[in-house]
């Protein structure tokens, strides 16, 4: 079996029944754990907007905390396992990819911002266009600088 960390070749056509083969042998793990991870992640996200339903018009604070706090543990879980531990190779795959890529819904938010593009909605619009991804990326460095804080403070 090959190596999950190796990259599958870029010239496999899966047409061709013995190259659709190699793809199985060497994804197949991946995909499941990522599959996984994104439902589980995706319930997460749709029960957290059924806590804070957000009304026309308004400011989707329910889209925005999940991106925001998503980003945050994605900074924490890749310090975690590029620094500190040495992870199994599915890892990766399931609780970035899956669980906090399911989770985090940057899809949601660009329809939502579009919605709010109204006569009377434009400014809280682009108060959730910036602040999201403003937010969004100091999260992830938030994230990031608290773990890699913690490491230390734990190993001194």
């Amino acid at each position: 079996m090959a190596n999950p960390d190796e990259a599958v070749d870029p010239d496999v056509d899966s047409r061709i029944p013995a190259q659709r083969r190699e793809l199985s042998r060497t994804r197949g793990a991946v995909l499941l754990v990522i599959a996984l991870g994104g439902g589980l992640g995706a319930l997460a996200r749709y029960g957290i907007s059924l806590l804070l339903p957000t009304e026309p018009g308004r400011f989707p604070w329910a889209t925005f905390g999940i991106n925001v706090l998503g980003c945050l543990l994605i900074g924490v879980l890749m310090v975690l396992i590029t620094e500190v531990w040495t992870a199994h190779p599915l890892v990766r795959p399931f609780f970035g990819v899956g669980v906090l890529g399911g989770f985090t819904t940057f899809s949601t938010y660009a329809v939502e911002f579009s919605a709010l593009l109204a006569p009377g909605t434009v400014l809280i619009a682009a108060a959730y266009l910036a602040g999201t991804l403003l937010c969004a990326l100091l999260a992830v460095l938030l994230g990031v600088a608290l773990t890699r804080w913690a490491v230390t403070r734990e190993v001194g």
